[in-house]
């Protein structure tokens, strides 16, 4: 599995499957199979991506740990990068379908509607993450920094699931928004019970007394 991973062919295979929901996407649209309502299909398609994406994100670290396996960290520079292009599509859909590109009329949809601002904050929060996803980004502000700044996916997971709920809640369709909560969770619980067990591992090490002759 590691020897596949490092392949050369690994990551075209990657960019190929994370394009497929895409690729699906602008088939169903042109060919009419999206559905009574393809414009709302293309909207809450794209943001289901996302919100996937972001998950699949979140899962590397944990994967990696688990399995022994650091050759997956190549792939999450890539996978957060789909997690912003689909929620860009997913911005574009709302924009165009929902809103037909009326500039003001979207400012004042994203000012009246809580679930449209938690979502378009997302958005704004992710745009810098993409944009230094970036080895010359990575120099430029130094890995602590990098680090900080990218810790910011937590935050946008959380906004996301609550874009998601605020959607649903007028359907009060909960069950989806149930299971991404759940996985959203239990990444995150992964990062803190790590994060807990390192430091008592490092404690006694760093408070150690020296011996005396």
């Amino acid at each position: 599995m590691r020897r596949l991973l490092l392949h050369p062919a690994a990551k075209p295979l990657v960019f190929a499957a994370c394009l497929l929901p895409f690729a699906w996407l602008a088939y169903g649209a042109f060919a009419d199979a999206l559905g009574a309502n393809p414009a709302e299909a293309l909207v809450r398609a794209t943001g289901d991506w996302t919100l996937r994406f972001i998950c699949i994100v979140l899962a590397v670290t944990p994967l990696r740990t688990l399995t022994r396996t650091p050759q997956l960290a190549r792939f999450r520079r890539m996978l957060g990068l789909f997690a912003y292009f689909y929620v860009v599509l997913h911005l574009l859909a709302y924009a165009w379908f929902d809103m037909g590109f009326e500039v003001e009329e979207i400012a004042r949809d994203i000012g009246k509607r809580p679930f449209i601002l938690v979502g378009f904050t997302a958005f704004v929060l992710l745009t810098p993450l993409a944009a230094t996803s970036f080895n010359r980004a990575i120099r430029a502000l130094g890995p602590r920094r990098w680090q900080m700044l990218h810790r910011l996916v937590y935050l946008i997971a959380g906004l996301g699931l609550l874009h998601f709920f605020w959607m649903r809640a007028g359907k009060n369709d909960f069950g989806e928004v149930a299971v991404y909560a759940a996985i959203v969770a239990v990444l995150l619980g992964w990062r803190v019970w790590n994060a807990a067990r390192s430091a008592r591992l490092q404690r006694p090490r760093n408070g150690r007394l020296p011996l005396s002759g």
